[in-house]
């Protein structure tokens, strides 16, 4: 295949991903980066009194899927950073008097188990056992394939697999099978609630999640999340690959049904192919009247939940903190219709409270503490909407 000058829009994780291949078969690449700094979603940023913040993802699961990633460059995750699992994984907040830390270890977790439920860690085994076979299937036979035709997935193993996965099964449902708990309900159906959706409106399938969570454990690099990143840059920058950053994408030049150049705030840049890793509704509209889909389509749209999020810098310490906190003290069904069915700001939300400087003394001054608040919401609300009190008690 002949070298292409080939354009990526956006410095996102797929995009660096997307970026480093493309540089390892031989073309020139270049990322171009509207914001003075790459990472999108997972950018950092840090204040003059010491603080420093991971903007986007702060949790990190599935570590062989970086550890995949790496290897594919001649790296290895320590090549980057110290990774350390998290133990307790998470802490969940059921009200200010019922407080439980959910342990690393699996002997622990079954003892927990059992004492919400009795019989409850036999299931859970089983349980983790199919998840297991829905990871492996999911993660090694599913994803890392292209995707570009049918007759990829045409293996006997995979279309028997398949069956397995409980595509038409609701996640709520599923889990239901086998507890009652309702401690144990929410555990498990918290990372649903990272896809996007409610557990009764997902498929079963997920429960592969619960087999990352849980058996592959939560995990964090030492200096922040941001460390990832800057791994991506370091692998794509030995490929090759060259960033433009301050630089915003403002449209498309076709000729033939082909886009020959884009239009950049630092002017006009000609490539043979570009690819976007910016949100598809954004890269669609900048093609006007080229776009598969005009502005009515999206207004029809339902888009994924949104979030609020606080920055947080303390020159003190919270003790009753641990790095990952889930505050389910109020009622889910509601903050979920609030987000769902019928939006609007939610008036008793439950949230997740992120402390990293309880595990890494990098991200904070000395004596002081680095939170990172997260509220689930409805997308597209007004800041004219009354909005409901949030009160943290630690």
């Amino acid at each position: 295949m002949s070298r292409k000058k080939i354009v990526v829009i956006g410095s996102g994780i797929s995009s660096l991903s997307c970026a480093s291949f493309l540089a390892k078969e031989g073309h020139e690449v270049v990322i171009v980066e509207q914001n003075d700094s790459i990472g999108g979603r997972a950018r950092q940023f840090k204040t003059d009194n010491g603080f420093t913040f991971d903007m986007g993802p702060s949790w990190y699961w599935m570590p062989d899927i970086f550890e995949n990633f790496y290897q594919q460059f001649g790296h290895t995750t320590s090549d980057f950073y110290e990774l350390i699992r998290l133990d307790p994984s998470y802490q969940i907040i059921w009200n200010k008097n019922d407080i439980d830390s959910i342990p690393a270890s699996i002997q622990e977790l079954e003892e927990y188990f059992e004492k919400l439920e009795i019989g409850s860690s036999v299931k859970l085994r089983e349980f983790l056992a199919d998840a297991e076979k829905k990871y492996q299937i999911g993660m090694k036979d599913l994803v890392y394939r292209p995707s570009l035709k049918l007759t990829e997935f045409a293996d006997t193993r995979i279309l028997s697999g398949l069956f397995k996965m409980h595509l038409f099964t609701s996640f709520a449902s599923f889990i239901r099978k086998y507890f009652k708990n309702p401690k144990i309900i929410s555990l498990l159906e918290f990372p649903i609630l990272f896809l996007g959706a409610t557990p009764k409106d997902t498929p079963a399938l997920y429960s592969l999640m619960n087999y990352a969570d849980i058996q592959l454990g939560t995990w964090y690099p030492m200096g922040g999340m941001f460390e990832f990143v800057k791994a991506f840059e370091k692998i794509a920058l030995e490929q090759g690959v060259t960033f433009s950053l301050n630089n915003r994408l403002l449209g498309f030049n076709t000729s033939n049904g082909k886009v020959k150049s884009i239009n950049t705030s630092k002017g006009e840049l000609v490539c043979d192919y570009v690819i976007s890793g910016a949100d598809y509704q954004h890269t669609e509209q900048l093609l006007a009247d080229k776009a598969n889909y005009d502005s009515a389509y999206w207004q029809k749209r339902t888009m994924a939940p949104s979030s609020l999020l606080f920055y947080i810098g303390l020159d003190c310490k919270v003790p009753n903190l641990k790095h990952h906190n889930l505050f389910f003290d109020e009622d889910f069904d509601k903050h979920a219709s609030e987000i769902y069915k019928n939006p609007k700001w939610p008036s008793k939300p439950l949230f997740y409270l992120s402390c990293p400087s309880k595990t890494d003394p990098s991200v904070a001054p000395e004596h002081g503490e680095n939170l990172f608040l997260l509220i689930p919401i409805a997308p597209d609300l007004k800041d004219t909407e009354e909005k409901g009190n949030i009160t943290l008690n630690c």
